[in-house]
């Protein structure tokens, strides 16, 4: 960072309180906030503000003696209201980019906080990073597995302060209820599972190429993944959010809504590297559509000692004792049910209820600013929350189950699967999805579903053992000047 001395300090915030009246700040008079103290401002640049980036906005301005300088989107469409929120919160306009390279440019820039599409999460960073700013970067932290990786290796050999939006992390109520089951008042962790109870309906068929929006850049948009021609127009139009059910650009239910439960799952478990072993059953269920990524999903994953189990359902569905997103942790004592965000309720054995932990009110997304916020004014990742690290390994967790989903094998319902083999808590998963289709008036009898490979890993170096083929899809080919960088 540069900072001013306290008499430049003083000269700016003079300038700024004439801006203020004025109702918008140019350029120089936003850049001249930051003093040598900790405490004085921070100039923030939120990139990507269509969706989750209005709760970065939120988060940053008008708090914590912050002010958001810079809006960067490559849909000229979406900034309006978020220019018009922040001016509110504020009081002070601020200047809209296209490209978010003239953000890692612009040296009066200290953090960057990232909602882009998944496919960006990474580079993005990266460069960042690179340009000397402490970042913020939405879940999933990437794309693949490998990217995750390169992320955190920059942030430690720059010294900089790396979050991960995984906002749950922060929640005080969850926070304590997660040192409840490692102090061991619930015995040993057996299974942590993740629940990602969500409905998404059909994005429908559009026959074939569709064109971007004309206010979108949309080279840019594509960034490091392929630019094609979008091939889907639901509500959201051909380009914005649906994205999220294609593999060149997102990475389904599991990585957009269940990384956040994901992380918890491993969280509860205590784990701090990747699965010995990965595998991933489902489909797309219940319509016809141009999605690719699986609504009904069921993955496992084995550390040895305990085992995580993750569960997607798309179509409408009960809740699973209590919880549609969100956690449960069984342990050989009780189990421990996280319904929400910022509340958690553990059970006896018998279903008794032990202790209540949270407060529904608490909003975990402002608190999770602050962590962040608080770490960048120390200077210092050791009082993350959610730091780059934990990140990578949740999100690198739901690339795996997609890498077996994506090499599996069609195969029929009526059949017996030996995909789990005489893995009890897994089974018993496998029957309830199987359950739920048939409450959604699927046929089984005339339906397959993918059974994914089974993947060996070896958390040590990230990589599968023996499969060329799923280690080649643990990173991607970029685009010409938009490589992910390999290494630091």
């Amino acid at each position: 960072m540069e900072f001013f001395n306290r008499r430049d300090f003083l000269k700016s915030t003079a300038g700024m309180s004439a801006a203020l009246a004025a109702g918008s700040v140019t350029e120089p008079a936003l850049a001249a906030q930051q003093s040598s103290s900790p405490n004085d401002r921070l100039n923030v640049a939120v990139i990507g503000v269509r969706g989750q980036g209005r709760s970065h906005l939120s988060g940053y301005a008008g708090r914590n003696n912050c002010i958001v300088t810079h809006i960067c989107d490559v849909d000229t469409a979406v900034v309006g209201g978020a220019l018009d929120s922040v001016q509110k919160a504020q009081k002070v306009r601020p200047e809209y980019v296209q490209d978010l390279r003239r953000i890692m440019d612009n040296k009066n820039i200290h953090v960057v906080s990232i909602a882009t599409p998944n496919h960006w999460h990474a580079l993005a960073a990266i460069w960042a990073l690179q340009a000397g700013k402490h970042v913020y970067v939405e879940k999933p932290v990437s794309h693949n597995v490998s990217e995750g990786r390169r992320i955190y290796e920059f942030a430690r050999k720059l010294n900089k302060v790396c979050q991960t939006g995984t906002q749950i992390r922060s929640g005080a109520g969850v926070r304590e209820a997660i040192d409840f089951v490692h102090s061991g008042k619930l015995g040993k962790v057996l299974v942590a599972r993740g629940l990602c109870y969500k409905r998404r309906d059909s994005i429908g068929q559009c026959g074939g190429p569709q064109q971007p929006p004309k206010t979108m850049n949309y080279d840019l948009w594509c960034g490091p993944a392929p630019n094609n021609p979008p091939h889907r127009n639901g509500k959201f139009g051909p380009v914005h959010y649906d994205w999220h059910w294609i593999w060149d650009y997102g990475n389904g239910d599991l990585g957009n809504q269940g990384i956040h439960q994901m992380d918890v799952a491993r969280w509860a478990l205590g784990k701090s590297e990747l699965a010995r072993t990965a595998i991933s059953v489902g489909g797309r269920f219940g319509y016809a559509d141009d999605g690719q990524t699986p609504n009904t999903q069921v993955c496992v994953f084995d550390y040895g000692d305990a085992q995580l189990i993750f569960e997607v359902r798309g179509r409408p569905t009960k809740d699973y004792r209590g919880s549609m997103v969100g956690n449960v942790i069984h342990c050989s004592d009780g189990y421990l049910v996280f319904p929400s965000y910022n509340t958690a309720i553990a059970y006896s054995p018998k279903g008794e209820v032990l202790r209540r932990f949270g407060d529904p009110k608490e909003n975990v997304f402002n608190r999770h600013n602050d962590n962040f916020i608080a770490a960048v004014r120390a200077g210092s990742n050791k009082g993350l929350h959610a730091d780059i690290y934990e990140g990578h390994l949740s999100s690198a967790l739901c690339h795996l189950a997609n890498i077996s989903y994506r090499l599996g094998q069609s195969a029929q319902f009526n059949a017996k699967t030996q995909a789990f083999g005489d893995n009890k808590e897994a089974g018993e998963t496998f029957a309830r999805m199987e359950a739920h289709l048939r409450d959604n008036m699927i046929p089984l009898d005339k339906t397959n579903y993918i059974v994914g490979r089974r993947l060996t890993v070896d958390p040590k170096t990230e990589r599968f053992v023996n499969d060329s083929e799923a280690n080649a899809m643990l990173t991607r080919q970029y685009r010409k000047g938009f490589e992910v960088p390999a290494s630091v």
